[in-house]
């Protein structure tokens, strides 16, 4: 979901989103809510355990459903009309959520859409489709080095001038990736390099996307639910029109029509979790910061890294352990490069809780490892 875009300095990554660290230009900044569930009046601790818990849900859902839908030998081979769908019911939460809140008008150019609309489109359709050559796993640990592709497409669209932090932690998030995606290859019975290929160009596409949507936010103000609905409708049009002059469209819609319920049932959760997610981690970015907003989603992907090893049957050994450890320690010197004052931001009830479960890891790494 690489469209939504709200204007700070600190970007977040997750599930495929762009995040800026604030969401200053939210009309409804004040009004926290969950589910329609307004969480406003709730002291801090419980605001803040509540979209944990929301977060969680959902992301697990998201990742589980996800890797559910590929698990069917059939659907392998459908992963562009799969996304083709996701990009479907994206269009519709769109035009419910302009029409629930009452926003009218478009006001960032069309042409604008169009390029967000093809990056989206590499973005999500490389990531969905690379999950026939890769495991779950493997393609998580991917989406996790986001920081390398966006670092390369700062340098080369905006000139941007990067810190040495930034550097180190590209470079543990190269050296960690390296190391799992080599455990994969020689482990795993489901790898295959045309799958890194893959999920290389779906980053490549996030990179020039989180820049564009930086560069383009600084001239227009739009809401979420703008950029969502037009740039997953037009994405739509192209991607149908792709399948259907290829000559895929036919014979995709042929093999899903074989399990409707599992394609476009599960299709419908898997993308309604993802949306749902996106807007809870919003309201996190808002009351916790942009530092806890990171550090909750990263114990997400790591936990949606355990849970595939539980609930579906895959090779395991200690270099994933690792190597994934590097790419956590990438991406928290990433968020410290970009927060000076980290360590001071996680401060109250979500610093004791994350030092509560480090602590907790700490005193009982077997059982943590047994599990997997």
């Amino acid at each position: 979901m690489s469209s939504v875009v709200l204007e700070v300095k600190t970007e977040l990554y997750d599930g495929g989103k762009h995040l800026k660290a604030s969401d200053a230009v939210d009309q409804n900044s004040n009004n926290l809510q969950i589910l329609w569930i307004d969480i406003s009046t709730f002291r801090p601790i419980n605001q803040f355990l509540l979209c944990c818990l929301a977060v969680f849900i959902f992301y697990l859902l998201y990742g589980y459903l996800q890797e559910l839908l590929f698990t069917l030998e059939s659907l392998k081979s459908c992963g562009w009309y799969l996304t083709l769908i996701q990009f479907g019911y994206y269009s519709v939460f769109g035009i419910v959520e302009m029409k629930l809140r009452d926003i009218r008008g478009r006001k960032i150019p069309l042409k604008t859409y169009c390029l967000l609309a093809f990056l989206t489109l590499g973005t999500m359709g490389f990531s969905n489709s690379s999950l026939q050559y890769l495991n779950y796993p493997t393609q998580v640990i991917f989406k996790c080095c986001k920081l390398i592709p966006v670092m390369v497409g700062g340098i080369l669209i905006q000139r941007k001038a990067y810190s040495t932090l930034d550097f180190l932690a590209a470079f543990c998030m190269c050296l960690g990736l390296t190391l799992f995606t080599l455990a994969d290859s020689q482990i795993s019975p489901v790898f295959s390099s045309i799958g890194v290929f893959m999920i290389s160009c779906a980053l490549l596409c996030d990179a020039v996307i989180g820049n564009v949507q930086e560069k383009s936010m600084k001239s227009f103000k739009a809401s979420n639910a703008e950029v969502v609905l037009y740039s997953y409708f037009i994405g739509f049009v192209y991607l149908f029109l792709i399948l259907l002059l290829s000559g895929n469209l036919t014979s995709s819609v042929g093999t899903c029509s074989k399990y409707p319920t599992f394609t476009y049932g599960f299709s419908l959760l898997f993308s309604l979790t993802g949306y749902l997610g996106i807007q809870v981690v919003l309201i996190l970015v808002r009351t916790g910061g942009a530092v806890t907003a990171a550090t909750v989603t990263t114990c997400r992907k790591a936990v949606s890294i355990v849970i595939s090893f539980i609930f579906f049957s895959k090779p395991f050994t200690f270099t994933y352990l690792w190597s994934g450890l590097l790419v956590v320690v990438g991406i928290y010197v990433s968020v410290c490069s970009k927060n000076k004052n980290a360590s001071q931001s996680l401060t109250g009830a979500p610093r004791k809780l994350i030092q509560w479960a480090l602590n907790c890891v700490r005193k009982h790494p077997s059982r943590t490892l047994q599990n997997v």
